[in-house]
């Protein structure tokens, strides 16, 4: 039984981190100190064991891993296969296969699963598109997603034999990347630090830039001022532990001993977070981060290269986990007795100078792209400003043309206002009447019309009239009263 729990439990921190405290929810070992002084340790109260919190492994879909872990541990026939296959026929799919003989129960989760994770994709995708300036483009989803392997894409909704397949191959890929990823983005920030430096230098004068620089030397010199850093996983480092932290006699250090007190979960090895917590005293000594020149991301940087340097000479198997033999075969070497010195970030520069120089030419080559979008935006925004004052133009030119219809229109439609004679004012229309009595008089004494000739000339000036009057501004009623008293007038003029 205790060989199966092995093997099990080697694949599934080959795997994931996480995946090894859930399944500990089936079994825990239970180990016992031996060849200690119990006089000399202090027994603590026993409580009721709970279950370890599960561990983020880092991956950006370490949720939707360790919920599908949590559904698969909760069906019977699947917990029991996994406790007898081994690590390598996880790893070739054999394990996927079983799937198939999971409930329905668990299988319909799983499909809920997996497409709250495809949504959640599509939203990452969604999200980085629209920040890329894409917002009026479509987004072919469907092909975004070939991106991300832990899951078959092209079947968005049911969970099969294929997606725990990915989901196993992925995670251990991924993990087994995973540190390096974190040394490339450290390596990344130390650059970025050193830049921002030499940019400062560049704005001060020469005196300030002195000043400056002596600062900095000072800061270096004190950082590397620090007690002696014992070689990580030495006897010297955790007799260290077992002293100021579990407050025993150095005299008294048994490794097996050592190796339950900070087992703490008590699965029976040290995964790599129980690893890393050895180290803080050691860290303790070269970092305080209430001191301006220790950097608290460089401290993290530090506690990786410990640990990463432990599981190289301890982890023979390369299974990402310590089983107590291999700890004790471990505290029978020489470099466990007689370690080298151990050599921190300040002796082991991130980043060489060649490395240094293309990172600021890839920085200059990127401030040049920017500026040039910059200056072709700029010239887009002056477009765009010379587009709306025409369309402004052209509106105000659109306005005044409705106005001037709408005038023409309206006087088209309104009659002409009535003409008010006041005092002893003359309308235009009798002054045409007089202009007539006039050309009746300047005909010579004895001059004699014909009737026909007189109605003529009467009708003729009556027309001639009437086309006057409109423009004159007379209403029409008058047009109808002015022939008959001119008529009169005539008349009397004939008898006189």
């Amino acid at each position: 039984m205790g060989d199966r729990v092995h093997i099990k439990m080697c694949w599934s921190r080959a795997l994931f981190t996480g995946w090894v405290l859930l399944l500990m929810q089936l079994q825990y070992l239970e180990a016992v100190p031996i060849g200690i002084d119990k006089t000399k340790v202090k027994e603590t109260e026993k409580k009721p064991e709970e279950p370890p919190a599960s561990v983020d492994t880092g991956l950006h879909y370490d949720r939707y891993l360790r919920e599908v872990i949590d559904f698969l541990e909760k069906d019977q026939h699947f917990r029991e296969k996994l406790h007898n296959t081994d690590m390598e026929d996880i790893k070739q799919g054999k394990l996927a296969q079983e799937l198939d003989f999971v409930s329905h129960h668990v299988r319909t989760k799983l499909d809920e699963l997996k497409r709250q994770e495809v949504n959640r994709l599509r939203t990452l995708i969604k999200a980085k598109h629209d920040l890329e300036g894409g917002n009026d483009i479509a987004v072919d989803h469907q092909a975004l997603l070939k991106q991300f392997e832990h899951l078959n894409h092209m079947n968005p909704h049911t969970f099969e034999v294929e997606d725990l397949d990915r989901l196993i191959k992925s995670a251990t890929n991924d993990l087994e990347n995973f540190d390096k990823e974190r040394h490339e983005e450290f390596k990344r920030y130390e650059m970025m630090k050193e830049h921002d430096r030499r940019e400062h230098l560049k704005t001060l004068d020469e005196e300030q830039r002195k000043k400056e620089e002596e600062h900095y030397e000072e800061m270096r010199k004190k950082h590397a001022d620090h007690p002696k850093v014992n070689h990580p996983g030495s006897q010297n480092q955790l007799k260290e532990v077992w002293e100021e932290a579990d407050g025993l006699d150095p005299e008294d250090f048994d490794p097996k001993t050592f190796f339950n007190l900070h087992d703490t979960n008590g699965d029976g090895f040290f995964d790599e977070q129980e690893l890393e917590a050895l180290f803080t005293k050691e860290l303790e000594k070269i970092y305080d981060p209430t001191n301006e020149e220790d950097d608290m991301v460089e401290m993290e940087e530090e506690r990786l290269r410990m640990r990463e340097h432990v599981m190289n000479e301890v982890d023979s198997n390369k299974d990402r986990l310590v089983s107590l033999d291999e700890f004790l075969v471990a505290t029978k070497k020489k470099e466990f007795l007689e370690p080298d010195s151990w050599e921190t970030l300040e002796q082991n520069q991130a980043y060489t100078d060649e490395e240094m120089r293309e990172f600021e030419e890839h920085l200059a080559q990127q401030e040049q792209d920017l500026n040039q979008r910059a200056v072709d935006l700029q010239k887009q925004r002056e477009e765009l400003e010379r587009q709306q004052e025409q369309l402004n133009a052209q509106k105000v030119e659109l306005q005044q043309a409705v106005e001037h219809m709408e005038r023409l229109k309206s006087e088209k439609v309104d009659p002409p206002p009535d003409v008010h004679v006041e005092g002893n004012a003359v309308p235009e229309a009798h002054v045409a009447d007089n202009q007539f009595h006039l050309d009746q008089e300047a005909h010579p004494p004895g001059h004699q019309e014909t009737p026909q000739n007189h109605q003529d000339a009467q009708q003729e000036h009556h027309e001639q009239r009437n086309q006057d009057l409109p423009q004159q501004g007379l209403p029409q009623a008058h047009h109808d009263e002015l022939p008959n008293q001119q008529e009169v007038a005539q008349g009397q003029h004939n008898l006189a």
